[in-house]
């Protein structure tokens, strides 16, 4: 294949093995693997959060060299109960990825987490550093106040204005000075409708600014997914991601041994670029990659080819030698 040329991603595979961990507090965790049982493990975080996991996401991985671990989030995807907003903070997701870690009986594993899976991977590398090959990130997002700022009240709104009409008419306007706060109290007001309509207008402001061209796609639909994702979004953000301002990049030291590779739109209105270069900037053995003809979304063809050329490149470094 020539270097010029975007990277397909890999055939479609089927999971071998499929699952639900207990974690405790309600909560039970779909996950499954494919790909080579032998293989080099790799754990996928999806984003959102709330937004689970995707046949296509096991694509990005060869599946001659990695065993593909999948797994949805508290409250998210196939996990059980959707939506489940109790017990679910950013520590438990962190615990619950270790536990998920020792259920499958990996010693070490390469992380690829994208915009708040980004998030996550970092959070729990710095956690449990001796359990991570490698991280690859796609769509920074640090849970800073200033990023959530950007995308859901002042900033991504200047670039799209008429979406940001949309997006604004659920909410009074005397309650639009905080609407993160002011959507997450209609999401949890136990009024079905309005919960609805309102996680209709949220989820509908991300798609409009999720790629750098527009794309033709459905509107989204008034379904149990949609308002999960609304909720569990609005719920994290609401509590300032359940962690301190800045906490992620005040602790990059933690893994100053972990090699890593960043995947970035230059375009990505939903987590700018700022955030990569800044993480980039604090983590010396990272190699960032501006697309330079992208969004946020990993479907678009840059950033497809920026994260299967990051997992090839693990692969070579992280297959034991006799393989």
């Amino acid at each position: 294949m020539m270097d010029n040329l975007p990277r397909l991603l890999y055939p479609p595979i089927n999971p071998y093995q499929i699952g639900y961990l207990d974690v405790g507090d309600g909560h039970e965790l779909y996950w499954e693997t494919s790909g080579n049982p032998n293989g080099v493990p790799v754990v996928f975080l999806h984003g959102g959060p709330g937004g689970g996991c995707s046949p296509d996401h096991r694509r990005l991985f060869n599946p001659d060299h990695y065993r593909i671990i999948l797994f949805d989030q508290r409250g998210a995807g196939r996990s059980r109960p959707l939506a489940g907003l109790h017990a679910n903070t950013t520590q438990h997701l962190i615990d619950d990825l270790e536990a998920l870690r020792a259920c499958l009986h990996v010693d070490q594993w390469l992380i690829m987490g994208g915009s708040w899976g980004a998030m996550l991977a970092l959070l729990y590398a710095q956690s449990h550093p001796a359990r991570v090959s490698g991280l690859v990130l796609r769509g920074v997002f640090t849970g800073r106040k200033a990023e959530i700022d950007w995308l859901y009240q002042y900033g991504a709104s200047v670039l799209f204005p008429e979406a940001w009409e949309a997006f604004c008419a659920p909410i009074t306007p005397d309650e639009r000075s905080d609407m993160v706060k002011a959507y997450y109290k209609i999401l949890t007001c136990g009024d079905l409708d309005r919960e609805m309509n309102a996680a209709q207008a949220w989820c509908t402001w991300e798609a409009s600014v999720m790629t750098l061209l527009p794309r033709r796609s459905a509107p989204i639909s008034a379904s149990a997914h949609t308002r999960a994702l609304a909720q569990i979004e609005a719920h994290y953000f609401a509590h300032h991601c359940f962690m301190s301002e800045g906490h992620v990049l005040a602790n990059m030291a933690q893994i100053n041994t972990i090699n890593g590779s960043i995947v970035q739109g230059r375009y990505d209105v939903i987590t700018p670029a700022t955030t990569a270069y800044d993480l980039h900037r604090l983590w010396p053995r990272s190699k960032l990659v501006i697309v330079p003809d992208a969004g946020h979304a990993t479907s678009e063809t840059g950033i497809t080819d920026g994260l299967i050329n990051a997992t090839d490149i693990f692969a070579v470094t992280l297959l034991p030698p006799h393989h």
